[in-house]
C-alpha cells in the first residue's frame, strides 16, 4: 500500500509588496501552523518516507518544518522546481517517479494546482479551496508509484489549521 500527503504551503507574508513570489516567506502564522501540522502528523502516528517539495521559498519552508518535527535533514528534502504552480499532470509526473521503497510521501506545493490535483483523486471527496497548510490523505493499494495515476485511491482525511 502507498500513501500520499499532499500538502499547500503555510501561509506567507506579503509585507514586501516588491519581493518576487517565488521568494516570499512564511509570516508568523505560517511559522506557528507549519510546525502544528506536523505535530498532528506525528500524533496520528503517520510516518512519511519522503518529502518532496516545490522550491519557492514558502513551500520549501513548510516542508523544513514537518521535516524538523521528523527529525530529518532539510538537505533530505527532495526538491522540484516544477512544482512552483504546477498543473495536474505535474503533480502526478512527481508521485510516478517517487522511489518505490517509499510507502508514504509528502508533497509541499501551491494553490491553484494544489486544489486541481487532490480534486481529481478521489470522485466523492471534493475540496473548493486548499487552505494554507492543509493536509489532503489518500491510499491505494499499490506497490508501484507508477501505477498511482489509474490506481483507485481511498480518501484517508483531510486536516489544515483553524484559524
Amino acid at each position: 500500500m502507498k500513501s500520499l500527503l499532499v500538502i499547500r504551503h503555510a501561509k506567507s507574508s506579503w509585507d514586501n509588496t516588491e519581493q518576487k513570489d517565488f521568494d516570499r516567506p512564511l509570516n508568523a502564522r505560517g511559522h506557528r501552523d507549519a510546525p502544528e501540522m506536523a505535530s498532528r502528523l506525528l500524533k496520528k502516528n503517520i510516518v512519511i518516507d519522503a518529502f518532496i517539495a516545490s522550491t519557492a521559498n514558502r513551500a520549501f519552508s513548510t516542508a523544513g518544518y514537518f521535516a524538523d518535527a521528523y527529525q530529518v535533514a532539510h538537505s533530505a528534502i527532495i526538491r522540484v522546481p516544477a512544482l512552483y504552480h504546477a498543473g495536474v499532470p505535474v503533480f502526478y509526473d512527481v508521485v510516478k517517479g517517487a522511489d518505490n521503497a517509499f510507502d508514504t510521501i509528502a508533497i509541499f506545493s501551491h494553490n491553484p494546482g494544489i486544489t486541481d490535483f487532490v480534486n481529481t483523486l478521489t470522485p466523492s471527496t471534493r475540496i473548493d479551496d486548499m487552505p494554507t497548510c492543509a493536509i489532503f490523505a489518500v491510499q491505494t493499494d499499490i506497490t508501484d508509484w507508477k501505477d498511482f495515476q489509474t490506481a483507485v485511491k481511498r480518501f484517508w482525511f483531510f486536516d489544515y489549521p483553524k484559524a
